[in-house]
């Protein structure tokens, strides 16, 4: 099942610093580790192949959950982001909880597609990393080993992660379509997400 991408480049991902991050507003909330879900997003912009173009839109989507005039985040509402590029950019990390998906931040990584896959599939590199990128949280024990996939778009009323890129997801490992009896609940602040 971990050779659905023939030779991969190996993962690269770009920190923090590297992409200029601006620092959290706010101290972040530790996650509980390892956790137990993946969402799939998507994050409705502009897809990007290079990975200048790549980092101008992670410090975009920054901007823009961190601005009190838009969604007033403590920082970028994802954990991970992956590029067209193929690189993965770190956005909360593994360690932090993430602000993507009321109801689910407290028990989930969630990895953005740079892009908007409504349509179009995401390029085969922004794939690889995606899923170089859960095999890493799985190797490093982040991820629970048993952990579940999930679009961003059954834990939520939006588009993400785009049809296209979706029905792409559902033939991963991991995929579920059963939230389980396990649900939980989590503190109201920095938890909502429009997309």
């Amino acid at each position: 099942e971990d050779d659905l991408f023939p030779d991969p480049k190996p993962l690269r991902l770009v920190t923090r610093t590297e992409w200029l991050a601006q620092p959290p507003r706010e101290e972040l909330t530790d996650l509980k580790l390892p956790v137990n879900n993946v969402i799939i997003a998507h994050t409705a912009t502009e897809g990007c192949t290079t990975q200048a173009k790549c980092m101008y839109q992670v410090k975009l989507i920054q901007e823009f959950h961190s601005n009190p005039d838009s969604r007033n985040f403590s920082d970028i509402a994802y954990q991970f982001l992956v590029g067209g590029d193929g690189n993965a950019y770190e956005g909360r990390g593994w360690t932090k909880q993430g602000a993507h998906t009321k109801g689910f931040n407290v028990d989930s990584i969630c990895i953005a597609f740079i892009g908007t896959f409504i349509a179009d599939p995401p390029p085969i590199a922004q794939l690889s990393a995606a899923k170089q990128l859960i095999l890493l949280g799985m190797k490093e024990n982040y991820l629970a080993s048993n952990y579940s996939l999930y679009g961003h778009r059954q834990l939520a009323p939006f588009e993400s992660p785009g049809k296209a890129l979706f029905d792409i997801i559902k033939t991963w490992p991991h995929w579920s379509n059963k939230l389980g009896s396990n649900h939980w609940v989590e503190p109201t602040n920095d938890t909502t997400n429009r997309r």
